[in-house]
């Protein structure tokens, strides 16, 4: 069974709007490049889908837009090529190498981790808590910005019920930033 790994940006204290944390660096997109890399598809709710598309589709010219660093485009080429998954209630269709996810959240998202392969990737914030709450995610990933925002979404706010994790690894960054990876404990049936 392949692993569901959920990995995502959150500040000090607890925030995890996309721009509560530092903009992303060299180090960082190299980080989160690799963590698609690892992935055999990513898996996302219509609002991250749709903010990921908006950034980081290539463009129908081909060519990468002007704002884009150099070391942007390893992270924008991986994520643009990803196999992506995208549980929606709303949209009548997806493309980008995607494709909807419908009807019971635990039972598609528990055949996807059937299939063979190296892993799945969710990122986001509404889809999380609810993969969360159906212990469905084996791995999480917090990358800690060193801000404290002071407002905004916080990490995994309404959880039904505490989820014991295990310490895996951590990676500093020059930024001060710390990714610290967790596996979640399972209570024996």
């Amino acid at each position: 069974m392949r692993p569901l790994r959920y990995s995502i940006n959150v500040t000090l204290d607890g925030c995890c709007h996309h721009e509560a944390g530092l903009p992303p660096d060299e180090e960082s997109m190299r980080h989160w490049t690799a963590e698609m890399e690892r992935a055999d598809a990513l898996l996302f709710g219509r609002v991250t889908y749709e903010m990921m598309e908006s950034a980081w589709r290539k463009p129908a010219t081909g060519t990468w837009p002007d704002w884009m660093n150099e070391w942007q485009i390893p992270f924008a080429e991986t994520i643009d090529r990803a196999k992506k998954y995208v549980v929606s209630s709303t949209l009548s269709g997806v493309d980008w190498n995607a494709e909807l996810v419908r009807g019971d959240l635990g039972q598609a998202v528990q055949r996807l981790k059937q299939e063979p392969g190296e892993g799945l990737w969710v990122g986001g914030v509404t889809l999380p808590l609810a993969l969360a709450d159906l212990g469905l995610i084996d791995e999480y990933e917090f990358l800690v910005q060193p801000v404290l925002a002071g407002h905004g979404p916080t990490l995994l706010a309404g959880l039904r019920e505490r989820i014991q994790l295990e310490f895996v690894d951590r990676h500093a960054f020059r930024s001060g930033a710390i990714a610290l990876r967790y596996r979640a404990t399972r209570a024996p049936a």
